[in-house]
């Protein structure tokens, strides 16, 4: 009787052939590489009531019996595990030829497209000398792969990334921010949804780092943006795991995830800044994440505070645009200074910005396909209680689920950035 207590329960995994590959990634990266899987055909939504039932008798019989022939839990390889605790990083030798190293990178799929510098031994022991912290010290576990960001592996990454030295504080900050729970990196990271991870820098560390606010901050031709934001791409890639195809399941992705990153524009600022409003102190330096879907721009010379938040939420509201309909998430603005004076001007503080496009910005739920609207009420019953077609729909939990920061150059415009559904709340952490 005690031995068969001991005994593990037989396990497997469910996905979609969509997924399969998703599956069988994160299954071998969390040292489970021989986990049996039940496949169900890809996809669901265009089948049939009696398609359905056929699909759903063979998928309990196909579990039935991968259940019977599988063996312990404890079988699957569990020495498969991407990394192991505390490990250095291994040191291989690669051609010295600039476009032979590259070519090398893309083969093993350490690269993102873009040609990379060689982290050679040299340019690692400069990139942690502006760190306290040992190099084989876990700063974090990056999901859905769960490999450890070790400071040196982030370093290593950094590197390859374009990074300077200086920049590596931001990123092991970037690293323990993405892998809070509330962020659930998991669901960003494999969906097929186009979210990505941007960054936004406040404090004296964006200054001193150069970090775009201002004109094109979102666009080309900053350093310190551009290497930040592709940085921690690597990083999600190389140690999380999520390679295109593979754990990254993007129907089509969007040009964030190649590198995005801007610092908030503090002197054009009209109320606090992004850390201050989230319990820091104005001198401390912060790096938050954020899970945007993409960017829309808001181009509106409205000059009646009224008129400009009404054209704001209808842009924020409209069907199929975002995950928010079925799930509640956390969208953005990046504000433009001149809006934010607009507002500022007629006496409106952040928080009641935030809670005027909440209230504006509801959504009519007979504005949903009929898909979507089932999702939407299984997804937000416990949110909302029971939707019906005549419900408003929130785009967030709370009003306070809104983001706003100021940044850009001077004119008339301003970023939306619908939120994954999977985040509920952007994290933000201290930079040291």
């Amino acid at each position: 009787m005690v031995e068969a207590a001991k005994r593990e329960v037989p396990a497997l995994a469910i996905c979609s052939t969509a997924f399969a590959t998703l599956g069988k990634s994160q299954a071998k990266a969390l040292g489970h590489a021989e986990l049996p899987i039940a496949i169900v055909p890809h996809p669901f939504g265009i089948r049939d009531r009696e398609e359905l039932r056929e699909i759903a008798a063979k998928t309990v019989d196909d579990i039935a019996k991968l259940l019977c022939e599988s063996g312990d839990v404890e079988a699957f390889g569990k020495d498969s595990a991407t990394f192991s605790a505390g490990r250095r990083a291994e040191q291989i030798t690669v051609p010295s030829d600039f476009d032979d190293f590259n070519r090398l990178l893309m083969e093993r799929h350490w690269g993102d497209g873009f040609p990379a510098i060689a982290p050679t031994p040299e340019r690692v022991t400069k990139m942690l000398a502006h760190t306290s912290r040992a190099p084989d010290e876990i700063v974090a576990r990056i999901a859905p792969g769960y490999g450890e960001a070790t400071v040196e592996r982030i370093a290593i990454n950094a590197v390859m990334a374009g990074c300077r030295p200086e920049y590596l504080p931001v990123l092991l900050a970037a690293a323990e921010a993405v892998a809070d729970p509330d962020f659930n990196l998991q669901g960003i990271q494999s969906t097929t949804n186009p979210g990505t991870v941007f960054l936004i820098l406040n404090g004296p560390i964006a200054r001193k780092l150069g970090v775009n606010s201002g004109n094109n901050c979102l666009g080309q031709g900053n350093w310190a943006n551009a290497t930040l934001g592709r940085g921690l791409r690597l990083i999600l890639q190389n140690i999380g795991g999520a390679l295109p195809g593979e754990m990254d399941r993007a129907t089509q992705g969007q040009p964030g995830k190649y590198s995005f990153c801007c610092a908030e524009n503090e002197e054009a600022n009209p109320w606090e800044p992004l850390h201050v409003e989230r319990g820091f102190s104005a001198n401390d330096s912060t790096v938050t994440v954020v899970p945007p879907l993409g960017t829309w721009n808001i181009n509106t010379h409205a000059k009646d505070v009224s008129d400009l938040l009404r054209v704001m939420a209808d842009v924020m509201a409209f069907p199929a645009g975002s995950d928010y309909v079925y799930g509640g998430g956390a969208p953005w603005l990046v504000l433009s200074a001149e809006h934010a004076f607009i507002l500022k001007r007629e006496g409106l503080s952040k928080r009641d910005v935030k809670q005027r496009l909440w209230e504006l910005s509801k959504l009519s739920a007979k504005r949903l396909s009929e898909k979507d609207f089932a999702r939407t009420q299984n997804g937000r019953r416990a949110e909302l209680g029971e939707i019906t077609r005549e419900s408003m729909l929130p785009i967030s939990p709370r009003p306070e689920c809104i983001g706003i920061i100021v940044a850009g150059g001077p004119g008339t415009h301003t970023v939306y950035m619908p939120g994954s559904g999977y985040t509920k709340s952007a994290i933000t952490r201290k930079i040291v």
